[in-house]
C-alpha cells in the first residue's frame, strides 16, 4: 500500500483504501435507443483491462455515414456538468448521420474518492460523494469524484511531473489526466488512460475531440471555449451564434504553453479538431461548502449543462462547413426543459 503524507486518521485513510480495491465503481446509465454499442477503453489499449482506469465508451452510430466525433467528460470527476451533459446524449440522442463516441467518466480513477483540495487533495481525502435524485424510472445517483487518480491506483507521486515536451508540472499533476496528454503507452496509469484516448481517436478516425469541463466562478476560464489554434476559426463562429442565443461565451486559443492539455494535444497529435469548454462550477470556488453545487441562483446545475449541451451541438453543426461531414441528431430536449424539469431529462 502506498503510504501518503497526511493529517487524516488512520480510520479514515483506510475506509477511502477498501472502497478503493472493492469491486468496480458502479456508474448509473441508462442507454436510450440511439446506444448501438458499448466499448471499453482498453479495446484501444489492452494494458487497462482490470484496472481502475478502464471506463465504457457509448458509440451511437447513424444509418448514414458522417462525421465521427469524440464527446469526453469526467477528465475531472467533480466537474459535474459535463458528465449530465454527457448522460443526456447517451439516454436520449438518436444519431441519423455519422457517430458520436461519449466517454462520461474518462479518467475512471477520480471517480472512487474526494477532495476538497485543489493543491494538496491527499491532505483531504474522501470517499466521493452523490447526487441523488429521482426520475421516472426511479432512484438514480451520479458520483462526484475528484481531479486527479486516485492516489491508490498509482505510485507515489514524483517531486515533478515531466511532461514529454519538457514542461515541468507539480508532482501531483502526474495523475491529471488533462496534463498528462498524449501519454504513453508504458506510462503511469493516468498516461495510459490518455494514450488509450488518442488510440481511440486514430482508430476510429474521429474527426473532432469536445472535451467538457467546469472551473470556478471567477475564474477566467469559466463560460470559454478553448480552441487548438488549426480551428479556432470554427471555435470563433460558434461564439458570435452561441451570443445571439443569449450566452457570454470567451473565445481563447490553445497557446504553446497549454502542453498536456486536451485541447492542445488532440489537436496536436491527431487529425481531429479539439475544443475544450469550461463552464462556472460554484463547487470549485475558494469558499465551497460542498462537492456539488445544485441550485445556486446565478449557477444552477441545469444552466451548466444547458451551456454544454448548447455549445457541442453549435460545434457539430459547424463540421460540415469545415470538414465536409456532418452529424445529425433527434429526440434531444429542448431549453425549457432543462430549465423547468431538468432530471426528468434522465431515463
Amino acid at each position: 500500500m502506498i503510504v501518503l503524507k497526511t493529517n487524516l486518521t488512520v480510520v479514515l485513510l483506510v475506509s477511502v483504501a477498501m472502497l478503493c480495491i472493492a469491486a468496480p465503481l458502479f456508474h448509473d446509465v441508462r442507454p436510450g435507443y440511439g446506444v448501438t454499442q458499448i466499448k471499453w477503453l482498453s479495446d484501444y489499449h489492452p494494458s487497462l483491462r482490470g484496472t481502475w482506469g478502464d471506463t465504457r465508451i457509448y458509440i451511437l452510430e447513424g444509418e448514414e455515414p458522417g462525421a465521427n466525433v469524440l464527446l469526453l467528460s469526467g477528465t475531472h470527476t467533480n466537474e459535474i456538468a459535463g458528465i449530465f451533459t454527457s448522460l443526456v446524449f447517451i439516454e436520449k440522442s438518436l444519431v441519423k448521420k455519422g457517430r458520436l463516441f461519449v466517454v462520461p467518466w474518462a479518467n475512471n480513477s477520480a471517480a472512487t474518492w474526494g477532495s476538497v483540495s485543489y493543491d494538496k487533495p491527499e491532505e483531504t481525502m474522501t470517499s466521493p460523494a452523490y447526487i441523488n435524485f429521482v426520475t421516472l424510472s426511479g432512484p438514480r445517483n451520479v458520483v462526484v469524484g475528484s481531479r486527479r487518480t486516485n492516489p491508490f491506483h498509482q505510485e507515489t507521486d514524483p517531486a515533478t511531473y515531466t511532461h514529454l515536451s519538457g514542461l515541468e508540472f507539480p508532482g501531483y499533476e502526474a495523475r491529471n489526466l488533462d496534463r498528462v496528454h498524449p501519454g504513453r503507452a508504458d506510462g503511469t496509469l493516468t498516461e495510459q488512460i490518455s494514450f488509450a484516448l488518442f488510440e481511440l481517436v486514430r482508430k476510429e478516425k474521429i474527426d473532432m475531440v469536445v472535451d467538457l469541463h467546469e472551473a470556478g466562478t471567477s475564474s477566467r476560464l469559466a463560460n470559454m471555449l478553448i480552441c487548438n489554434p488549426k480551428n479556432l476559426d470554427m471555435g470563433a463562429m460558434v461564439v458570435l451564434d452561441l451570443e445571439f442565443e443569449g450566452f457570454q461565451i470567451k473565445l481563447e486559443q490553445s497557446s504553446e504553453e497549454f502542453r498536456g492539455l486536451s485541447h492542445r494535444e488532440f489537436g496536436d497529435h491527431t487529425d481531429a479538431l479539439a475544443f475544450l469548454i469550461e463552464t462556472p462550477n460554484p463547487s470549485q470556488d475558494t469558499n465551497a461548502k460542498s462537492a456539488y453545487t445544485l441550485d445556486h441562483p446565478e449557477f444552477p446545475l441545469w444552466k451548466r449543462v444547458y451551456t454544454h449541451f448548447r455549445t457541442f451541438l453549435m460545434l457539430c453543426e459547424y463540421l460540415d462547413d469545415f470538414i465536409g461531414r456532418s452529424i445529425i441528431f433527434e429526440g434531444l430536449p429542448e431549453r425549457d426543459t432543462f430549465e423547468n424539469n431538468f432530471f426528468m431529462i434522465y431515463n
